[in-house]
């Protein structure tokens, strides 16, 4: 049986312990697709796989990461055949199946896109999962109305979403764009993403229901205190988008924002999206929505994966890491 490198984590009782080990198929979770991985990428998600009690894993050992790009080498479904490029994110990959951080993977044809053909496997995740929950989240919002005239918040505005829904929005002209930050560092990164200015965490107002009207329009990547604040600060008929909740999950707000002003608060789903819903935002990132150029991107080998996730852990990852598997 064909033997490869994958990182595992364990539960060994008081601490999740991640190794680099050899592998074999027997493994992976099953699926009717085999996979060379090439590419996949870190995200806060798969921090929290790394830590006891993170609420991501419930069934060790398991094998990390939430998506992945790579060629097919076997396939039972009829939609793929060896020599595809395909990329996966989000379903039950790094969670409950097997997932991106190995050089093989067995997925269920279901899970999985083809990729663009003016994406590579290295570009597809440089977005990964990051850049479809960021898309996701600014196809909700102009669903809704928003227009480049609009005064638009990101929140989360150096991490993986956060950083690259700046760059796409300011591709597409956004001109009164904000971007939340915590850190003196992060405000030129936002602004060289494309952010017009920077408006500081440790400012915001908690507790109160209604604040001055602000912001047409909030895509919001953190959840807890900081969204509870911002929904108070949406201008009438306004929305905000969540799709996080590094913050906290609970939204600690009162109805008034939605029967005063007509607020829209909008969950996305990145886990589950509808498979059309999915391959049309992959198509945006592959040609209109293509800024990985712009994006702050770190390489690094499967190997070093631990020493990410501990940045991850404490705050001090910025965009996006992309792990080259192969």
């Amino acid at each position: 049986m064909q033997k490869f490198k994958g990182f595992i984590i364990r539960d060994e009782g008081s601490e999740i312990k991640g190794e680099l080990e050899t592998l074999s198929l027997a493994d992976l979770s099953e699926g009717n697709v085999v996979i060379k991985v090439e590419y996949s990428s870190l995200n806060y998600k798969d921090m929290l796989a790394f830590q006891k009690n993170g609420g991501v894993i419930r069934d060790y050992p398991q094998i990390p990461g939430i998506d992945l790009a790579g060629t097919v080498l076997t396939s039972k479904d009829p939609q793929f055949k060896e020599g595809d490029q395909v990329l996966g994110a989000g379903y039950g990959l790094g969670v409950d199946h097997t997932g991106g951080l190995a050089e093989i993977a067995r997925v269920p044809g279901k899970w999985l896109t083809k990729l663009p053909v003016t994406m590579t496997t290295r570009n597809a995740m440089i977005f990964g999962t990051a850049g479809l929950t960021a898309g996701l989240s600014i196809d909700a919002l102009l669903k809704t109305g928003m227009q480049p005239a609009d005064e638009v918040l990101v929140t989360g505005a150096t991490g993986g979403v956060g950083s690259i829904a700046i760059a796409i929005l300011a591709q597409m002209g956004y001109q009164n764009l904000t971007a939340l930050v915590r850190k003196q560092n992060q405000v030129e990164i936002a602004r060289r993403l494309g952010a017009g200015a920077t408006l500081d965490a440790n400012t915001l107002k908690n507790g109160k229901p209604m604040q001055h009207q602000t912001f047409d329009y909030v895509l919001d990547t953190v959840g807890g205190d900081v969204a509870a604040s911002l929904l108070s600060m949406v201008k009438v008929s306004g929305a905000m988008s969540m799709c996080g909740n590094a913050g906290g999950n609970q939204l600690k707000t009162s109805v008034l924002p939605f029967i005063l002003r007509g607020i829209s608060l909008l969950g996305i789903d990145s886990i589950t999206p509808p498979v059309e819903v999915q391959d049309a935002i992959w198509q945006k990132l592959a040609t209109d929505w293509n800024v990985s150029e712009q994006l702050v991107v770190d390489e690094i080998s499967l190997a070093d994966t631990l020493s990410v996730v501990q940045k991850l852990k404490e705050g001090q990852h910025i965009g996006r890491t992309i792990v080259k598997v192969q």
